[in-house]
């Protein structure tokens, strides 16, 4: 696909001009280079997830066709994107109008800046460009070497359990070593307890009956736990099957790189609400103080609020963000957090509470740098702001056939989306037992949360991991509150409740 690097001269001052701006704000961040497409070429890198290069699959010709029609039809339309990498990659359309030039690249440099400072971006392969391209080039060659049918049959069964990993990996060491080898300890051996040394008479005394049968009860559940296959439940369910999987060697090349790429869009799917509320921070900032000019401002007023604009039914992630990030600004100019405020119980003194403290901009870069959408909203969601933005939940009404109001309560409104963001939205899957029943087969774990698996998901994904593990796979979940296992052979589905 041919671009266009070159910016005209116009948008290479204002490209000069917005990042000594963003610069004099405070923002911190890589190079970023702009690229001017048109809008069929701005449609196929959005339908690469932004990196061109990128492996073939029919799942982004799909991707294309809804993002094309969308526009078509007026539902949608694609101003600019922006890739994490360092430097910088963003995308101008080519037919914007130069306030929406001004905008797009006010937008950009808080992404840019949002990419290299919240911590978690700072496990990110900032090299993903160079990085996908080389996936590309592995997975031609697998396709010149197996034919194409096979490959992509065997990458849609990938795709299907791609979001079966441990997100908080990066930060948390799970494993006591990467090298370790599970089957190190032989069943039969005997534990035994080492005594502390003493003399015959005082042997009772320093290593008294109890404290050695307790020793040596837990040396026979260290020795079981290491037999096992993995030790303790493990929700990288994708690094397990290309450990221990039935592979041969091209797909467990595909998978990882597959998995590579899962974790790699991790971040951006944990703070999709305060990425795009910081940069639409800024450039609500950046525009309406420096760069709008009179003739544009209601055109700037047009476009901005049918980005922040909420529909019924659906959260704006671009909204709340920016609302909430407003929000902590004014509260923290003001004063109004900590011990005092918050046992005031005085509404008009807490209302026109104001203690000038001028903080605002100092905590909405501290929050940018250390918290997640879950933790944001965990933290700055009050009762208050809730209801000055008219949040509330709600659910399907079968009579009606849409959805009706459910709660305006604080809690239940906090409770919902926090539920909605853990685990971005999906089900904790673990390998549970990689030897169930003694017979090889494997044994996953659905992690219960209220809300029940749907089973044909279910069945096909357990018919995909069967094909890599070789052998039956087993799912243990939650079905009308009974404890209940789907087990697929290899040609036929099976249920059974189990004991709980």
């Amino acid at each position: 696909m041919k671009t266009t690097p070159l910016l005209p001269s116009e948008l290479k001052a204002l490209k000069a001009r917005v990042e000594d701006l963003a610069v004099s704000q405070g923002l911190d961040f890589y190079p970023v280079i702009f690229e001017m497409l048109d809008y069929e070429q701005m449609t196929q890198i959005a339908a690469y997830g932004g990196f061109p290069t990128r492996y073939p699959h029919w799942r982004f010709g799909m991707e294309y066709e809804r993002l094309a029609k969308s526009s078509r039809y007026g539902l949608s339309k694609i101003y600019e994107m922006v890739v994490n990498t360092n430097p910088v990659y963003a995308y101008l359309l080519s037919s914007n109008a130069m306030m929406d030039q001004k905008l797009v690249m006010s937008h950009v440099y808080g992404h840019a800046d949002f990419f290299k400072n919240n911590i978690s971006f700072s496990h990110t392969n900032r090299k993903m460009m160079d990085e996908a391209a080389n996936h590309g080039t592995r997975i031609r060659r697998h396709i010149h070497a197996q034919g194409l049918e096979r490959v992509e049959a065997f990458i849609d069964a990938c795709l299907s359990i791609e979001d079966l990993i441990d997100i908080h990996s990066p930060f948390i060491r799970r494993r006591r070593s990467e090298n370790r080898s599970p089957r190190l300890a032989v069943a039969g051996d005997q534990p035994s307890v080492q005594k502390l040394p003493s003399k015959n008479y005082m042997d009772s005394f320093v290593n008294p009956k109890s404290y050695l049968e307790e020793q040596e009860r837990r040396l026979v559940e260290d020795q079981e736990k290491r037999l096992r296959l993995p030790e303790e439940p493990e929700k990288d369910v994708l690094l397990f099957l290309i450990e221990h999987g039935s592979f041969e060697q091209w797909q467990r090349d595909i998978l990882s790189i597959i998995r590579e790429e899962a974790y790699y869009f991790v971040p951006q799917a944990q703070t999709k609400i305060m990425n795009e509320g910081w940069a639409s921070f800024w450039h609500s900032k950046m525009m309406t103080e420096h760069l709008l000019t009179d003739e544009e401002v209601v055109d700037y007023a047009d476009h901005h609020s049918g980005t922040v604009s909420i529909q019924p039914g659906r959260l704006n992630p671009y909204k709340i963000g920016l609302e909430l990030f407003r929000n902590i600004e004014e509260r923290w100019n003001r004063g109004q957090f900590g011990k005092e405020y918050d046992e005031c119980d005085d509404y008009v003194k807490k209302r026109d509470w104001d203690t000038k403290t001028g903080q605002g901009m100092e905590k909405v870069f501290q929050v940018r740098r250390i918290y997640n959408d879950v933790t944001f909203i965990d933290t700055f969601l009050t009762e208050k702001f809730c209801r000055e933005q008219k949040l509330f939940t709600f659910v399907k009404n079968e009579r009606i056939g849409g959805d009706e109001i459910d709660s305006r309560e604080f809690d239940a409104v906090k409770q919902k989306l926090l539920f909605s963001l853990t685990n971005m939205g999906r089900p904790f899957i673990y390998v549970q037992n990689a030897n169930f029943g003694n017979r090889g087969e494997l044994c996953l774990w659905h992690r219960y949360e209220g809300i029940e698996l749907q089973r044909d998901y279910a069945r096909e994904t357990l018919r995909n991991i069967a094909h890599f593990w070789g052998r039956p796979v087993h799912l243990e979940t939650l079905f009308d509150d009974s404890p209940t296992r789907i087990s697929y052979d290899g040609r036929e589905f099976a249920e059974e409740e189990i004991a709980a």
